[in-house]
């Protein structure tokens, strides 16, 4: 306090002794017993409210003992008790955290862990995942700028995060607690299954199979792929005490449409003390993407043999060689090829307007460019009677789609009439065209887009000679039977908008993450903030239903499915305004990752203690364990000293205080007749 605040004071006192004697004592008459105590209820009153005006701060100092925290962190995770190791785990955490001499020099905080990072309320060793890194990441927040030892009670195995081992502080030891049973036992895992999620109908997609064994002599097992009671694969892998891991590399046929679940499994005569992690099971999603394409050409010309035959390199696609006059219904064809058009195809032109096919036009030395002129709208053609030799030039900046050079520059030319081709709208131009060394700038292979429809344009004949060329060039017909299907693929594309689009997996695993987002967009196909999305959950086998709501989020609703029990389910996903619909299915697998380790990993858990300077310890170490902690001289308890200013103004009860003084000498004055 100040020597102005202490002069203050001094001056309030004299204010308010002289104010009261003056009020009560030297005025009035009869000096009386309650004169003398109404003078001082005034003295008081005047000299708290004389305070308050000069608000002085009072300083308070105290002494805080602060001890280096100690965290204590529990592996909570269905690995522990799946490894007999839940009781021992908690046997040890009650051990450590209730040693007294650890709590007199630690502030000792405890929590557990398995997908999550949370303060202990209790244990039920059922979480699906193991996320050590969560640990280092959460520990880091809570304690930043502080030194202080962990103790993490676990068996090291993790299933998901990021590598545990350099995620924790390098400054703070880590003094891990190696639970589970460490003798090595027989044991064939499957490590890691590799597969695409989807494949197409009558191909065969890839299976890579890393495969993993611990033990101590020669053995031999089985790995096989099946589905259902049918076997497609069968393989003999040979492991030893120098080769304890394999790699398998199998091709499955996708004879069958829709989701299909295989199941793979490596087995031996060997006795097992752990067979769960012996299976995998697995889906690929097999789409039947057969695209049905007809050319129409009124005259015979090789190009419609080199063409047929490129696209049909693809076994989803089927062509077929029709005349103008013998289509019967455009809707058998997903893409229309229309070779040399004339007025012999003006039905073909009228009825696609109404059907909306994409079309590939090429043109040639019959084409009849007037008639075509007036049947679309992507191109002006002028040409005359005179036939020219059109050399391609390959544009760099197309982006349409994915097109690689094929040396087109080298290819040779594409006979057409001689004009002008220039462009009426939005055209992409893949290549254009060059007559010997001078470049036209018109397009020789040009795309549209317009109100959901594509088309595609190639202004010459003779690119049969281009398939043939290739095939010198390279001894094969692959690079332009690939550049030809990539035409088709993006003229097969349905681009048409949807109002109500849905994103989700065709089959998850158990104890993962089961996500399903979608969007709405109104009629100008803006996202629509203020949709209402439900979505009704169907066990096919069961049937019994669930209902949610999803969430919006960023541009998005979602809605976590998490705890639903392995099964085919069935959904739909409905706006409750406009009552627009999105309905498919899913599949859990039944996978437990937790139950695929037979021991703890002593490795890396040793190596996470090497890293930061800690060691690591075996359950019947833990006396040493804390013997280590409490003669380590790095953590001592700090005393602070916290100073504490608090202005007078801030004290209520002073307030209070001058209002019942003043209470009470009304009433007493009042009670006496006084006033």
């Amino acid at each position: 306090m100040t020597t102005n605040t202490l002069l203050l004071l001094l001056l309030s006192l004299l204010i308010a002794g002289g104010l009261s004697f003056f009020q009560y004592i030297y005025k009035a008459k009869n000096k009386s017993k309650i004169g003398w105590f109404l003078a001082f209820l005034r003295f008081l009153s005047i000299f708290g409210i004389l305070l308050l005006l000069i608000n002085p701060i009072i300083t308070k100092d105290t002494l805080e003992t602060v001890k280096t925290p100690l965290p204590i962190v529990v592996d909570n995770s269905s690995s522990i008790s799946f490894l007999n190791a839940n009781e021992k785990a908690l046997e040890l955490y009650k051990k450590i955290q209730s040693n007294s001499d650890l709590q007199e020099k630690f502030d000792v905080q405890s929590y557990h862990f398995s997908d999550d990072f949370e303060p202990i309320e209790a244990f039920d060793f059922k979480g699906v995942q193991t996320n050590i890194d969560v640990v280092a990441k959460n520990l880091k927040s809570i304690y930043k700028n502080t030194t202080y030892p962990t103790v993490l009670i676990t068996d090291g195995n993790q299933t998901s995060g990021n590598d545990y081992v350099y995620s924790f502080d390098a400054v703070n030891k880590v003094y891990p607690v190696i639970v589970g049973d460490t003798t090595t036992f027989l044991d064939f895992k499957i490590n890691q299954l590799n597969v695409n999620k989807y494949a197409f109908h009558k191909n065969k997609f890839p299976i890579e199979a890393f495969l993993q064994y611990l033990g101590t002599k020669s053995v031999t097992a089985d790995f096989v792929i099946s589905q259902g009671n049918s076997v497609f694969s069968r393989q003999s892998i040979t492991f030893s005490p120098s080769k304890k891991t394999a790699t398998v590399n199998i091709l499955l046929p996708a004879d069958k449409i829709g989701l299909q679940v295989f199941k793979a499994t490596i087995s031996s005569k060997e006795k097992e003390k752990n067979t769960y992690n012996n299976t995998k099971n697995f889906a690929v999603e097999v789409i039947d993407q057969k695209t049905n394409i007809a050319i129409i050409s009124a005259i015979n010309h090789p190009d419609l043999g080199a063409m047929k035959r490129a696209i049909e390199s693809n076994v989803q696609r089927k062509v077929t060689i029709v005349k103008p006059n013998e289509i019967k219904t455009l809707q058998d064809y997903n893409v229309l090829i229309l070779y040399q058009p004339t007025t012999e195809f003006k039905t073909i032109f009228e009825n696609n307007k109404a059907a909306g096919i994409n079309t590939f036009i090429i043109t040639g030395n019959n084409t009849d460019f007037n008639f075509l002129n007036q049947q679309q709208d992507n191109l002006n053609f002028k040409m005359s009677g005179q036939k020219e030799d059109y050399l391609s030039v390959f544009n760099e900046q197309f982006n349409l789609f994915a097109a690689d050079n094929i040396g087109f520059e080298n290819l040779p030319p594409l006979q057409n009439a001689f004009g002008t081709v220039t462009a009426k709208g939005a055209v992409s131009v893949l290549l254009s065209s060059k007559i010997r060394t001078i470049d036209t700038n018109a397009p020789l292979l040009a795309f549209a887009e317009n109100q959901g429809k594509r088309a595609a344009y190639l202004l010459g004949e003779n690119s049969w000679k281009w398939r043939l060329q290739t095939h010198v060039n390279n001894q094969s017909f692959e690079k332009y039977d690939v550049f030809i299907d990539k035409i088709i693929q993006f003229l097969a594309s349905n681009n048409s908008k949807k109002s109500l689009v849905v994103e989700h997996e065709s089959f998850y695993n158990s104890g993962e993450a089961i996500e399903i987002t979608a969007q709405f967009f109104n009629k100008n196909y803006e996202f629509d903030e203020k949709a209402r999305l439900t979505i009704a959950v169907t066990n096919t086998k069961t049937k019994q239903t669930k209902n949610y709501d999803l969430l919006k989020g960023n541009n998005s609703y979602k809605v976590n499915l998490d705890g639903l029990k392995a099964g085919s389910y069935a959904f739909t996903v409905k706006e409750l305004n406009s009552k627009t619909t999105y309905s498919s299915s899913f599949e859990i697998l039944d996978f437990d990752i937790e139950k695929q380790f037979v021991n703890p990993d002593v490795e890396k858990l040793t190596q996470l203690a090497t890293q930061t300077q800690g060691k690591a310890f075996f359950p019947n170490q833990v006396d040493v364990l804390i013997k280590t902690l409490l003669e380590n001289e790095e953590y001592k308890a700090i005393e602070k000293n916290i100073v504490t200013k608090t202005p007078l103004i801030d004290w209520i009860w002073l307030l209070v205080l001058i209002s019942i003084l003043l209470a009470t000498e009304w009433f007493v004055r009042k009670y006496n007749g006084l006033l």
